[in-house]
């Protein structure tokens, strides 16, 4: 079997000699952990990026925690740059200058970065890249839940499905929950939960007919791959029209149906295997299934709406926060302690689309959540960890007087006969704001959607015809929800980028966050410092004689059961 990788291999052997001076774990000294370098990316297997994942944790002293929950904070496409500039935002929001405000992570004790590409790209997307974070290995652009290869590829993907922290942490007897304020079944919570070559393969109607023949299933449906009564005690997010069938009427939107074909009404079948649950759709209703067993919270038919934009009535959208708090405390009540996976998962659809506003608000809004989450939490037993899947192409640029508005235009002086009350202009005498994007919609030519010029959200063109010259931003109000700040090179939708981003920790096992590390090497840093995640993994065989989770886990495909005649 091959594997791909766009990376060059790491040294391992100065991180394995780094493991003697590492913090003991309780359970006594961890030897070095031997791992070959890759010397070429066929190398790099699955089982390759697991056991290095494995030696760099152990390395940092993972294997000393001794976490009984974990909560997972997720910002999609949360790039340095857009922590920066949403922390200027908040601090200016609570009437500061902003700059020396921090987000609530920020306050965490440990840090560390993140190498976020895929084994077949440099910038990455966000399922791989989850992949990694969920699984312990790096695999290609698209990849949910399995180790890397062809994402057309259904019958070798079969052999290559790999077990997420949340799946193993269900095996463990601990409680689970899922929260994104994207689809249920999109990149990041899908790989906490599914198997799929392709990220695409949402509902049945997404699924190939020759990979459908090759024995894969659509992402929605394997959200029921648990034993009754077992599985994620809260799944909550967007994505209903996955979920239902063309013959169901959506019950917000009543001009929309089901998307799936197959006949299949996937939230009656989970309430069927949850007979104590809820299955629920709007705040109302979710505020009053708080003594459910289990809860599905499909609040939107595709995406949760930005916090900006959601309707905060009882008929509406709950917030991150709110999600937030309800999710641990419903797993709270469990004593075997939790696994808890919570997105942001708006974030990175803001930069897409080249607005700075709602992506740092939607920023702002995890930051709320994760002071939630501190404050119904203790750092003696729950490991909470925040960071992103991948990086965005926002700049943070020209040099802005302290205090300038974040999404305003840039004032300020680069010499001292400068007046620092008046815009900064470029080269041609004209404005310009303190973020930009480096490609996307808001580029400035006219295109087959809106006139030349600055451009408001949301903007989805096909077409663009080159500017001439940038706009006189002057009477332009920037700071407004709806602009999109300019961009270099058109596209219909800005890109991803390439750097690195940021890893936030506090709790136990925390200190074990730091230095640059490898993206899968997060899952390492979780499952090492939660004793009942290590210790099933050495149940079934996969540990060291250190008790170090070295070996990759095996799975066999889910054969679903047999459904009976509609």
């Amino acid at each position: 079997m091959r594997f791909l990788s766009a990376g060059l291999a790491c040294s391992l052997t100065l991180l394995c000699a780094a493991c003697a001076s590492s913090p003991a774990p309780a359970t006594g000294r961890i030897n070095p952990i031997d791992v070959p370098p890759a010397a070429t990316r066929a190398e790099e297997t699955a089982q390759w990026w697991y056991r290095s994942g494995a030696a760099r944790a152990a390395a940092n002293g993972a294997m000393g925690g001794e976490a009984k929950n974990v909560i997972v904070f997720l910002g999609d496409g949360m790039s340095l740059t857009t922590v920066a500039a949403a922390r200027i935002l908040e601090g200016q929001r609570l009437g500061g200058s902003g700059e020396e405000h921090q987000l609530s992570w920020e306050r965490f004790p440990h840090t560390g970065l993140s190498k976020t590409y895929n084994t077949d790209s440099q910038t990455p997307d966000s399922a791989g890249t989850m992949t990694a974070i969920a699984a312990g290995v790096k695999s290609h652009m698209g990849a949910i839940g399995v180790s890397a290869g062809i994402r057309t590829d259904c019958a070798d993907s079969l052999q290559r499905h790999v077990q997420s922290w949340l799946r193993l942490a269900d095996d463990a007897g601990l409680a689970t929950g899922v929260v994104t304020t994207a689809r249920l079944t999109h990149a990041t919570p899908a790989a906490t939960y599914a198997h799929a070559p392709d990220r695409n393969w949402e509902n049945d109607a997404d699924l190939p007919e020759a990979a459908r023949a090759a024995g894969c299933r659509d992402i929605a449906q394997q959200i029921l791959d648990f034993p009754a009564g077992k599985g994620p005690r809260v799944l909550m997010g967007g994505g209903r029209g996955e979920f239902l069938p063309v013959t169901e009427r959506d019950p917000e939107h009543v001009d929309k149906v089901g998307q799936r074909l197959d006949g299949r009404n996937l939230p009656a079948e989970w309430l069927a295997a949850n007979p104590g649950g809820a299955y629920v759709w709007n705040t109302a209703q979710l505020r009053a299934a708080a003594d459910a067993d289990a809860v599905l919270g499909l609040f939107e038919y595709d995406h949760m709406q930005y916090d900006h934009d959601r309707d905060t009535g009882d008929a509406g959208e709950p917030d991150l926060a709110e999600m937030t708090r309800f999710a641990i405390e419903r797993l709270a009540r469990e004593d075997t302690g939790y696994v808890l996976l919570i997105e942001s998962g708006r974030i990175d659809h803001a930069n897409h689309e080249g607005n700075a506003f709602r992506a740092l608000d939607e920023t702002v809004a995890m930051s709320r959540a994760v002071q939630a989450a501190v404050e119904a939490t203790s750092t003696d037993d729950t490991l909470i960890l925040v960071t992103a899947d991948h990086s965005h192409t926002l700049n943070f640029v020209g040099y802005p007087t302290r205090g300038n508005p974040i999404l305003g235009k840039v004032r300020g002086r680069v010499s001292e006969d400068d007046d620092p009350n008046a815009y900064a202009l470029d080269a041609t005498g004209l404005p310009y704001t303190t973020l930009s994007y480096a490609n996307g919609p808001g580029y400035t030519g006219a295109s087959n959607r809106q006139l030349a010029g600055p451009k408001t959200h949301l903007h989805q063109p096909s077409s663009f015809e080159p500017a001439a010259g940038r706009p006189d931003l002057r009477e332009v109000d920037t700071e407004h929800p709806d602009f999109l700040q300019e961009a270099l090179v058109p596209m219909k939708s800005e890109s991803h980028g390439g750097d690195d981003v940021g890893i936030w920790a506090r709790g136990p096992g925390s200190d074990a966050v730091r230095g640059t590390v490898e993206q899968n090497v997060i899952y390492h840093l979780i499952v090492q410092a939660t004793p009942a995640l290590r210790e099933q993994l050495c149940k079934s065989g996969h540990c060291n004689a250190d008790g170090v989770p070295v070996e990759l886990p095996v799975l066999t495909p889910v054969v679903p059961p047999v459904r009976a005649a509609d």
